[in-house]
């Protein structure tokens, strides 16, 4: 397990417990106790956890202090930034909205800050993104199953689709793992193209959720243009002429 994911998995833990213990974390990792004080370290440093003898604390916030949710460390700059965009995201999310989160990464951190105390109703048909809104009480889950596909955690059904489809939502939070001003959005896998096309034609409002290393990239599943998309969130690496194309396509772009 590499840095970037054992930070993951100790953020996870936190989330969960509350507060995790440096004994229980170097059992379940497999780590040195000294790892484990390295990591809680940057944790405490970015004002997520407060250390206590022989653990930490998860730090509650509010939206005031949600920049201050940072990882600074090189080898976990997209999980850094994926966290950022998912924040900002979630501030977009207005009382009594319904929404579909789609699949990815960056997506699920979306997920984990939507604000506990505003109802919203959630659609969504990944594992890793139901567990989270599971956990909210405000949340009110609707869930496409259907086929499991452990890559990238979506379950994936003409059933699952047709409810998609019978679903209107007020904001589509969609990923993508290419972004190309020619050859439009794509995702690694066929089996996402139509539910993602249903989520397109079923949402208002389409924000597309993506760090900056997607884009100029092209993969094999074409799913949408560019311009079908009202908002895109994104890093600050965005490259420049990128910018100048989303501007002349009128696409809203914030920069996290």
């Amino acid at each position: 397990m590499d840095k970037n994911e054992r930070i993951k998995a100790i953020i996870n833990n936190l989330r969960l417990k509350g507060a995790v213990s440096i004994k229980d974390l170097k059992k379940r990792l497999d780590v040195s106790e000294m790892t484990i004080r390295r990591d809680l370290s940057l944790l405490d440093k970015d004002n997520i956890v407060e250390l206590i003898p022989g653990g930490a604390i998860f730090k509650a916030f509010d939206d005031s202090d949600r920049e201050k949710y940072l990882i600074t460390h090189e080898e976990t700059v997209r999980t850094r930034e994926k966290i950022r965009i998912g924040q900002n995201a979630s501030t977009l999310i207005e009382p009594n909205d319904t929404i579909i989160l789609d699949v990815g990464s960056t997506v699920e951190y979306v997920s984990k800050f939507i604000p506990e105390n505003i109802p919203v109703t959630v659609l969504c048909y990944a594992l890793n993104i139901l567990v989270e809104v599971y956990r909210k009480k405000n949340c009110n889950p609707i869930f496409a199953g259907g086929y499991f596909h452990p890559n990238t955690m979506m379950f994936e059904s003409p059933e699952g689709i047709n409810l998609i489809k019978r679903t209107r939502a007020d904001k589509a939070f969609v990923s993508a793992a290419g972004i190309s001003d020619k050859l439009g959005v794509t995702c690694a896998n066929p089996y996402e193209i139509e539910t993602k096309k249903a989520i397109m034609n079923s949402a208002k409002t389409k924000i597309l959720v993506a760090d900056s290393s997607k884009f100029g990239k092209v993969k094999i599943a074409h799913f949408s243009e560019l311009n079908a998309f009202d908002k895109l969130i994104t890093d600050t690496d965005l490259p420049n002429d990128f910018q100048s194309i989303l501007r002349e396509l009128d696409i809203d772009v914030t920069l996290v």
